[in-house]
């Protein structure tokens, strides 16, 4: 049986005023993604954190290099 790793990262906006803004997350992932190069994006998971400021989702990416 093949099997291989993938890499990820996780993402959320900080903390306090704004936190619960998907939107701005999303531009902020989009931008890491593309930082990274030329990567090839399999997953994108988000999470929902119940905070004392309300809701703080988080996204995370699992990605290859696209050379792989």
């Amino acid at each position: 049986m093949d099997s291989w790793t993938i890499k990820h990262f996780s993402q959320a906006n900080p903390a306090g005023t704004g936190q619960d803004d998907v939107p701005a997350l999303l531009r902020r992932v989009a931008d890491s993604i593309e930082r990274r190069g030329s990567i090839q994006v399999q997953d994108l998971v988000m999470h929902t954190e119940i905070t004392a400021d309300g809701p703080w989702p988080s996204l995370t990416v699992y990605f290859h290099d696209a050379a792989d």
